[in-house]
C-alpha cells in the first residue's frame, strides 16, 4: 500500500510538471484519511503477474503478421483515423447516414458506437458502413442489460443491481453468454459492459441500477461472471467507469462529478474490481470523466484526459495492456473542460487508445497531426495504440470480414431461451428482507386484498396472485375511504410499481405513499412488495408495523409473476440485497422462506421442454374449432411443478365472438369424480374408515339384501362391480311431449321443490330417493368385466354425506378447494359468478328446453340440484391443475398433507390389469391395448380422467407432467356425433406434449 501511494505521488508530480505546471494549484496529496468503510470485508487484492493472467484472446503469429502488414501500408492520416469511434444511429435520416459514410471513407475512422434505433436498420447500416471502410470497423454498443438498452425489438435482461441480488454466479455467466450471442449476431464486437462502479452513494443519479451493488466483492464477482460469459463467445467486454463512478452525486453527462475519496479508499474499493478483472482477462477499460483530487490535483481536470490516471495508474501501476476507451467525449464532464478537437488530443496524449463519440473528427485529426508535427506525439505512441487496435480487430475476425446476415434476425435476437433464463434470474433475485411469519401465505381462507402504489402497470402481478387465491383489488385515493373498504380483509398486499423505462429517475416513495403504508400497517397485516430498486424504500424509517417486505427490483411481467409465486410459496427466496436500505437492512441481507410446493410458472425450457414443439397444440385446437368439434377450449401443461403452457382458444359459442379466457369456467363433467368426490373418499380411506375389502352393504346399509351388497370398495372404484353404465333418470319425469311434468317440477322455488335444475325449473326434493332405489334395484351385467358406470360416484356421494354428515359440495369446498386455492372451482357457479364467465354447455331440446349455462349438463346431477358425485363441478384449467398436482405430489400441496403417500399409491394402482381392466381406484389409467383415454405414449403410472363435455385431466409421475384440457364440445347439441373424441383431439395434444420433452 505504501509503495502504491508513494509511486502515485511521484508520477503525478512528474506528469503535472510535463503537461501544465501553471495549472497546478495544489501539488501536494492529502494525507490518508481515517479508515473508512471499504464496501466489503475482503482485504486489498494483490494482482497476479502479467504472465499469470487469464487471456481469452492470446497473440498468434498470424495476428502479428497481419497487424504489421496493415500498419505498414497505412498513411499517417489512416493511422490517426483508427483512434476514433464515432456515434451512429439507425433511427436518423440520410443526412446522418451520409455524414458517417464520409467519416468512414474520407477520415478512415476505426469504429462506430451505435445508439438508438432498431436491429434490422442497424444491421443494414453496419453492412453499408463496413463496405466503405478500408480496414473493417470496430462496432461497439452500450448494452449493459442487453441490446434493448439501445435498440427496439430486442430482449431486456435485468439491470445489474437486480443481478447483484443473485448469488448463483453461473446464472450471471449465462446472462453474459446470451448477451454476447446477440451482440455477435448483430456484427458488434464491443459491449461496453460490465459496469464496475461500486454504488456506495444511494443518491448517485446516473449509476444506480447500472451497478451490481455497494459491496466491492459482490460487484467484482458478478462482473467477472458476466465478462466470462461475454468473452467466451469472442465478444469484448469493457469495464467501466475507471477509476470508479459509484461514489458520485452528479452525472458526468451534464457536469464533472467529484470523487473526494482518499487514495487508500480508492485503492481498497474503487480499484479493487479492476485489479481482479485484469487478472481474469478483461479486454478493455473505459475511463470516466471525473474529478478525483486524490489522483489528479488540478482542479476540474477530468480523469479521462489525465496522463497520470490513464498511463501512470491504469497502464503502469495496474499493468493493464488492453484497449483503453475514453467515455463519450461529448459528455459535459469532458466537453465543458475543452473544446472538440482539443479534448480528443488531450485524451490521446493521456494514454487512451480509442476516442469515443468524438464531436468533430476532422478537427480532432488536424489537432493530432499538429501535435505529431510538434513532437508532442511520437510515432511510437501512435503505433502503440493503432497496433493494439489492429490486434483486436484481428481477434474479432475482422481480418476476414463478412457482412451481417439479416435473415431471421428478430428470432435470433429473441430466442425462447431468453425468457426461460429470465425466470431463473428473478427466482434467484427476488429478496425477502422482512418476514414476521406472514410468508409464504399459507391460509387461503382468509380475505386477502391487493392495493397498488406507483405509476406503472401491475397486471401480471395481480393475475398471478389470483391464480393462488381469491385476491381482491381495492383502490381509493382517500386513505380513510380505503381503510373502510379494507375493513373485512385480514391481509393486504401492497405492490409498489415503478417503470423500468425511467430507470434513471428517483423511485423513492412520496409522502402520500408513506402515509398510506403507515395507515395500512397500523391496522392490517401488510406485505409490501417493491418493484423498484431497494433505494425506493429508504424513506421508510420504521418497518416495525410491516409484517413482510419483499424487494422484486423491477416491474417487468416476469418479475411480477415470480414475486407472486414467492408470496404463495411456489418458490423459496434466494436473493440478497445488493445495496443497503437505510441503516435497517444492509447489503447482503435476505431471508429464505419455505417452499410449500404450490404450482409455479415458467417457460417450457425451464423444465426441459420445447416451446417450439408446444406451438403445435394450437394446430389441433384450431382444427377442432375450424371443423366445429368445439367452439373453444382451455389447454394447460405443467411440468415439475411449473405451469409452462396455458392458453385459451376459440369462442364460447359459435354464435358470438366472445373469446375464451383462461379465467372462464367450464362444466368439467366426469372430471368431477376426481376433483370433488375422489379426494374426499381418499381421506376417508386414509383415516381407515373403509378398506379395500369393505363391501357396499357395509358402507351403505340400504344396499344390504341387494344384488350389489357384496361389491367391494376396490371393485366399486375400479368399475368392476358389474353395474350398468347409467340410467336416464330424467326421462321418467317427462310427459309424452318430453316436457317436465307438473308432478315433479315447479317453475319457481317452492317448498318441497328446491332442487334447481335450470333458471326456471325446480325438482321435488324427494326424487333423490327414487334415483337411489333405481340404482339399488338395477340388474347387474352378466359377465364380470370392466364396465364404466356413473353409479359408482353417485353411490360414493351418498356414502360421503352419510359418514361425514356434510353435503358433498360443502365437503369438497372446505376440505380441498379452499385449502388448495381453487377459488374458481365449485358446484352451481351462478351462486358466486356472473353468467358471463361461465361457458355455455349445450342448447337442451330434450329436458330443460333452454341454453344450459351455469347449470350442470349431466341430467342426473342436475336433478340433484347441481351437486353430483360424478358431475356438477365447474372450473378452469388452472384450478384443475392444482388438484392434479396434489395427486402428483401424493397428497401434499401448499405445505399441507391431505392424505398419505400410501393411500395415493393404493388408488393409483391398477388392481385388475391382469383381468383386462385398466382402471385404478377412481382414476382412469392408460389403455392396455387399442384405443383409450390417452395418446398411448404416457407411462403406465400415469392417471387421470376424461369428461363427456370434452375434457381431460391427466398426470404422469414419470415425466412429472400435468395436462388439462377443458372444452364445451357438447355445444350446441350434446347428442350430435362426438367428432371431438373420434378425431382424437385430446390424445393428439397429449402426444405433442410428450414429444415436447427435450432428451437430456
Amino acid at each position: 500500500m505504501k509503495k502504491f501511494l508513494f509511486r502515485i505521488g511521484v508520477w503525478t508530480a512528474l506528469a503535472v510538471l510535463v503537461t501544465n505546471c501553471a495549472s497546478v494549484k495544489n501539488t501536494s496529496y492529502p494525507v490518508v484519511l481515517p479508515k473508512a468503510d471499504f464496501a466489503g470485508e475482503e482485504e486489498d487484492y494483490v494482482p497476479h503477474l502479467k504472465s499469470e493472467r487469464k487471456n481469452f484472446f492470446p497473440v498468434t503469429d498470424a495476428e502479428t503478421r497481419w497487424v504489421d502488414s496493415i500498419y505498414q501500408q497505412m498513411t499517417f492520416e489512416e493511422k490517426v483515423g483508427q483512434l476514433f469511434m464515432v456515434a451512429a444511429y439507425s433511427n436518423k435520416d440520410t443526412v446522418h447516414t451520409n455524414a458517417i459514410q464520409k467519416l468512414v471513407r474520407d477520415y478512415k475512422i476505426g469504429g462506430l458506437i451505435f445508439f438508438q434505433g432498431g436491429p434490422m436498420r442497424q444491421v443494414r447500416l453496419t453492412n453499408l458502413y463496413q463496405s466503405k471502410a478500408k480496414v473493417p470497423l470496430f462496432i461497439g454498443i452500450d448494452a449493459e442489460w442487453g441490446m434493448s438498452m439501445r435498440l427496439d425489438s430486442t430482449f431486456r435482461y435485468p439491470f445489474n443491481m437486480t443481478l447483484g441480488a443473485i448469488r448463483d454466479l453461473k446464472l450471471i455467466e449465462k446472462v453474459g453468454n446470451s448477451m454476447a450471442k446477440e451482440t455477435k449476431r448483430m456484427g458488434v464486437h464491443f459491449n461496453f459492459a460490465p459496469v464496475l462502479d461500486i454504488n456506495t452513494n444511494p443518491k448517485n443519479p446516473i449509476i444506480g441500477y447500472r451497478s451490481f451493488g455497494e459491496n466491492k466483492v459482490n460487484v467484482t464477482e458478478h462482473a467477472i461472471a458476466l465478462m466470462n460469459g461475454v468473452q467466451s463467445q469472442g465478444i469484448f467486454s469493457t469495464g467501466k467507469h475507471f477509476p470508479g463512478h459509484g461514489d458520485t452525486s452528479t452525472d458526468s453527462h451534464s457536469t464533472l462529478p467529484l470523487v473526494s475519496a482518499s487514495l487508500e479508499h480508492l485503492e481498497k474499493v474503487e480499484l479493487y474490481p479492476y485489479k481482479r478483472m485484469f487478472d481474469e482477462g478483461l479486454v478493455s477499460v473505459m475511463v470516466a470523466h471525473l474529478s478525483v483530487p486524490s489522483l489528479e490535483p488540478r482542479e476540474g481536470y477530468p480523469t479521462s484526459i489525465s496522463y497520470h490516471v490513464v498511463t501512470d495508474v491504469l497502464k503502469n501501476e495496474l499493468g493493464f495492456d488492453g484497449l483503453i476507451f475514453t467515455d463519450a467525449l461529448n459528455m459535459k464532464g469532458a466537453s465543458n473542460f475543452k473544446k472538440p478537437g482539443d479534448i480528443d488530443l488531450e485524451a490521446f496524449r493521456a494514454g487512451n487508445d480509442i476516442l469515443l463519440f468524438a464531436e468533430n473528427v476532422p478537427l480532432a485529426v488536424e489537432k493530432i497531426c499538429m501535435a505529431y508535427q510538434d513532437s508532442l506525439i511520437s510515432e511510437a505512441r501512435l503505433a502503440e495504440s493503432v497496433k493494439k487496435i489492429l490486434r483486436y480487430k484481428f481477434k474479432a475476425g475482422l481480418n476476414k470480414y463478412r457482412p451481417v446476415e439479416s435473415a431471421n434476425l428478430f428470432n435470433d435476437l429473441n430466442p425462447v431461451t431468453n425468457e426461460a433464463l429470465q425466470y431463473e434470474l428473478y427466482e434467484n433475485a427476488v429478496t425477502v428482507v422482512k418476514n414476521d411469519n406472514v410468508l409464504p401465505i399459507r391460509n387461503l381462507n382468509q380475505k386477502i386484498a391487493y392495493v397498488k402504489m406507483g405509476d406503472d402497470t401491475n397486471s401480471a402481478f395481480v393475475t398471478t396472485l389470483k391464480k393462488y387465491a381469491d385476491v381482491t383489488e381495492v383502490a381509493d385515493a382517500n386513505i380513510d375511504s380505503l381503510l373502510v373498504k379494507l375493513a373485512d380483509y385480514e391481509t393486504v398486499i401492497i405492490g409498489y410499481h415503478k417503470s423500468d423505462k425511467s430507470w434513471w429517475k428517483s423511485p423513492e416513495l412520496m409522502v402520500p405513499e408513506l402515509q398510506l403504508i403507515d395507515s395500512l400497517a397500523a391496522k392490517k397485516k401488510v406485505i409490501l412488495d417493491c418493484f423498484a430498486k431497494p433505494y425506493s424504500l429508504s424513506r421508510i424509517l420504521n418497518f416495525d408495523e410491516i409484517e413482510g417486505v419483499v424487494v422484486s427490483y423491477q416491474n417487468g411481467d416476469i418479475a411480477q409473476e415470480v414475486s407472486a409465486e414467492l408470496l404463495f410459496g411456489a418458490i423459496t427466496s434466494k436473493g440478497k440485497l445488493p445495496v443497503s436500505i437505510n441503516s435497517k437492512y444492509k447489503a447482503g441481507d435476505g431471508l429464505s422462506i419455505e417452499k410449500i410446493d404450490r404450482l409455479g410458472f415458467a417457460k417450457p425450457e425451464n423444465v426441459g421442454m420445447s416451446s417450439e414443439k408446444l406451438k403445435q397444440i394450437e394446430t389441433y385446437a384450431q382444427k377442432a374449432i375450424d371443423r366445429k368439434m368445439a367452439p373453444g377450449m382451455q389447454v394447460l401443461v405443467a411440468r415439475k411443478g411449473k405451469v409452462i403452457y396455458q392458453k385459451s382458444f376459440g369462442t364460447k359459442t359459435y354464435e358470438d365472438n366472445i373469446k375464451v379466457k383462461n379465467t372462464d369456467l367450464y362444466d368439467v363433467a366426469s372430471l368431477t369424480k376426481i376433483i370433488a368426490t375422489l379426494p374426499n373418499v381418499m381421506q376417508v380411506y386414509d383415516q381407515k374408515e373403509v378398506t379395500l375389502e369393505t363391501t357396499l352393504g357395509e358402507m351403505l346399509p340400504q344396499f344390504k339384501g341387494s344384488n350389489k351388497q357384496q361389491i367391494t370398495f376396490k371393485e366399486l372404484l375400479s368399475h368392476y362391480g358389474r353395474m350398468q353404465a347409467w340410467i336416464p333418470f330424467y326421462k321418467a319425469t317427462l310427459d309424452s311431449a318430453k316436457m317436465p311434468m307438473q308432478k315433479y317440477y315447479r317453475k319457481v322455488y317452492t317448498e318441497g321443490f328446491t332442487k334447481r335444475v335450470s333458471d326456471s325449473l325446480f325438482l321435488r326434493d324427494d326424487y333423490h330417493d327414487t334415483i337411489m332405489k333405481k340404482i339399488i334395484n338395477s340388474p347387474l351385467i352378466d359377465k364380470k368385466e370392466y364396465r364404466y358406470s356413473d353409479f359408482t360416484f353417485i353411490i360414493l356421494k351418498q356414502y360421503l354425506e352419510k359418514i361425514t354428515g356434510r353435503k358433498l359440495d360443502e365437503l369438497a369446498d372446505t376440505q380441498f378447494f379452499k385449502l388448495l386455492g381453487m377459488s374458481n372451482t365449485l358446484y352451481n357457479p351462478l351462486q358466486k359468478f356472473d353468467k358471463s364467465v361461465v361457458v355455455p354447455t349445450e342448447i337442451d331440446t330434450y329436458f330443460r328446453h333452454t341454453t344450459v349455462q351455469g347449470y350442470v349438463h349431466d341430467m342426473e346431477a342436475a336433478m340433484e340440484g347441481g351437486v353430483g358425485g360424478h358431475a356438477g363441478i365447474f372450473s378452469n384449467a388452472m384450478d384443475v391443475a392444482k388438484m392434479m398436482q396434489l395427486y402428483l405430489q401424493k397428497g401434499t400441496y401448499g405445505g399441507q398433507c391431505f392424505f398419505s403417500e400410501s393411500t395415493f399409491d393404493d388408488f393409483n394402482k391398477c388392481w385388475y390389469c391382469a383381468e383386462g381392466n385398466r382402471r385404478g381406484l377412481g382414476f382412469d389409467k392408460p389403455q392396455l391395448s387399442g384405443g383409450g383415454p390417452t395418446c398411448g405414449c404416457v407411462s403406465m403410472s400415469s392417471f387421470g380422467h376424461t369428461g363427456f363435455t370434452g375434457t381431460i385431466a391427466w398426470a404422469d409421475p414419470q415425466t412429472e407432467i400435468v395436462y388439462v384440457l377443458l372444452s364445451n364440445r357438447t355445444y350446441p347439441d350434446s347428442n350430435a356425433a362426438n367428432t371431438f373424441s373420434k378425431e382424437n383431439i385430446r390424445e393428439d395434444i397429449q402426444r405433442v406434449i410428450q414429444e415436447a420433452i427435450i432428451a437430456p
